[in-house]
């Protein structure tokens, strides 16, 4: 999830599971189906067809989960403006999964705007329908996988809505065109910013071809009227507790002394203990999650109270994602973040995953990434980099420093993709 334990092999495997994606056509007559089924939502308890039935097993390495069956919750942000639909997303076969997040907005036309579409589900789709207006616009904001696999089924409920994607698609192991992935007629983003929503919804994109064997992008969006940036995985906030989408079974057996938890505790004797459904262990599954889920092998997952403390509760840039990606292109980063801060005053942030909204402005944000002003320092001696940094310094979100030893194996891994020309060398190593 390109929040990224599971957004990792999104970003660098993004359209895994290429040699199943012809169950594209399958998914098609589900889309369809599923469009028959959303009228008559009501009825299909009665008849005993699930609301929630979504059937995907794409993903390579990792297919993503859950399934069978994918819960939706809709929240509105603000009255009769914005609204969020979440589903749970998991790594296949495992038991650490997060939510993944689909952003509504309305139009002054009426219509509405619709940032990373989620699975199209029965319920899903009775949601969007509850809110009476039109789709107008379904938009792609990034190249990952994990959101790109989703918009050819939910586009075809609603095909009188324009699909606009970032440039630079691409797919691993075969670069492969959008249409193979159910992507039809669809309208690329532009560095022009000319769009039909332009004088509602401002754009930034960044693109950086040269981070490794793919580009990294992404888009970030601004809804002048509410104040809102739109990020997909730029920057997350970790909630203290799980997100409702996320299923009681998972978080018990992540709660549970598997191998990992064995492998990654320190040398310390791990029990066998029968996992009681209660809060405590809920809360202990999730902590265990989230610690997966950004560090790939954080160094306690017996004990993972402390770590969590460090990376929950607070703005910060997914540990993967500044290592695998924002290290190898700060200048690029800088740039997209000056422009961020310096041209919109946002006052909230809804990202693709984990809390939403998040109350933060400019100079939270700007704290996030002050990583990249560190790691630049070396390199710019000017007057303006000195202010930047010292703005950074003052400013500095201490959710955006990682414990050494939980980024051991995450910097390992660098170090290995770097080896095999997968992804450029860090710029400085000081990010370790």
């Amino acid at each position: 999830m390109a929040t990224y334990g599971l957004c990792w092999k999104s970003s660098f495997f993004p359209s895994a599971g290429t040699s199943l994606e012809p169950l594209s056509c399958r998914r098609s007559f589900l889309a369809r189906r599923t469009v028959v089924t959303a009228s008559v939502a009501k009825d299909a308890d009665a008849i005993g067809k699930p609301k929630r039935f979504y059937w995907n097993v794409t993903g390579f390495p990792f297919p993503l989960g859950p399934f069978l069956q994918r819960k939706t919750v809709r929240k509105e942000v603000i009255k009769d403006s914005i609204w969020t639909f979440e589903q749970e997303q998991g790594l296949g076969f495992s038991s650490i999964s997060t939510n993944v997040r689909m952003t509504v907005i309305k139009l002054k036309s009426g219509g509405l705007w619709v940032h990373a579409p989620i699975a199209p589900t029965s319920e899903c789709l009775q949601l969007l329908k509850e809110l009476q207006k039109p789709i107008e616009y379904i938009v792609l904001p990034t190249f990952a996988y994990e959101h790109k696999v989703y918009v050819g089924p939910f586009s075809r409920n609603f095909p009188r809505a324009q699909v606009w994607v970032t440039p630079g698609q691409w797919s691993w192991p075969l670069n492969l065109p959008l249409e193979f992935f159910g992507i039809f007629s669809s309208r690329t983003l532009r560095d022009d910013g000319s769009v039909p929503w332009g004088s509602e919804i401002d754009y930034k994109i960044l693109s950086s071809p040269e981070v490794g064997i793919g580009p990294y992008v992404e888009v970030a969006f601004f809804h002048k009227k509410s104040r809102t940036l739109l990020m997909t995985d730029a920057v997350i906030y970790v909630p203290e507790r799980p997100p409702e989408v996320v299923s009681r079974e998972a978080l018990l057996a992540s709660a549970r002394n598997g191998l990992a938890v064995k492998l990654l505790s320190k040398g310390k004797e791990v029990l066998d203990e029968p996992v009681i459904d209660n809060d405590r262990n809920r809360q202990k599954g999730w902590e265990r999650m989230v610690l997966q889920i950004l560090f790939l092998g954080p160094s306690n997952l017996l004990e993972p109270e402390y770590s969590f403390s460090q990376v929950s509760k607070r703005l910060i840039v997914s540990p993967i994602v500044k290592t695998l990606v924002f290290s190898k292109v700060p200048e690029k980063v800088r740039d997209w973040i000056d422009f961020i801060t310096g041209s919109w005053k946002f006052r909230q942030i809804i990202p693709a995953h984990f809390a939403a909204p998040i109350r933060a402005g400019p100079r939270e944000l700007r704290a996030a990434f002050s990583f990249i002003d560190e790691l630049l320092e070396e390199e710019d001696d000017d007057v303006l980099s000195s202010l930047r940094l010292g703005f950074s310094r003052l400013w500095k979100n201490a959710g955006s420093i990682f414990s050494s030893e939980d980024m051991k194996t995450l910097s390992s891994l660098d170090e290995f993709l770097v080896s095999l020309r997968v992804v450029k060398k860090t710029v400085s190593s000081k990010l370790r």
